[in-house]
């Protein structure tokens, strides 16, 4: 079965409404055409397990690795800081979720010393805090996440 998207609400048939499928509103913090990808995974699934298990096993990686992080800021270890940059961000890109693997790619260019537009950026300092915003900003963007997909998938 094949699920498509048309407005919020998910049909298997444009003319067959499937109560419990409504889609919160994701805004830009999904992109809802992976979102879709990763629902027909679940084939006749009505409880969703495959993707509720990817979705809320990415959450549990999420928080271990931006307590990784937090311990890399502190030992001010940009080698590291790219890496697990890097890591989330792929993660998270898999899933569409564009919001927290935008700011994991911020992590991983100042992890690197490179800013947005790849240039170099000589100051330990000014990368660490960056670094530490873009932390900030992923950790709200996940919890915020967390609350529109655990209303989706209850």
């Amino acid at each position: 079965m094949v699920r498509r998207f048309t407005g919020y609400l998910a049909y298997r048939d444009p003319d067959e409404r499937d109560p419990g499928n409504e889609m919160p509103e994701f805004g830009d913090r999904v992109d809802k055409d992976i979102f879709e990808q990763i629902l027909e995974m679940d084939e006749n699934d009505p409880d969703r397990e495959f993707s509720k298990s990817l979705i809320f096993g990415f959450f549990k990686q999420a928080a271990e690795t931006f307590g990784k992080i937090e311990t890399a800021l502190k030992e001010k270890n940009l080698h590291e800081l790219s890496r697990l940059g890097h890591f989330l961000k792929g993660s998270s890109a898999t899933l569409g979720f564009t919001k927290i693997k935008d700011s994991c790619q911020v992590i991983q260019e100042y992890g690197n010393r490179h800013d947005e537009s790849a240039g170099d950026v000589p100051d330990v300092e000014v990368c660490l805090q960056k670094i530490s915003a873009a932390l900030a900003k992923a950790k709200v963007d996940t919890e915020e996440l967390e609350i529109l997909m655990n209303e989706y998938f209850q």
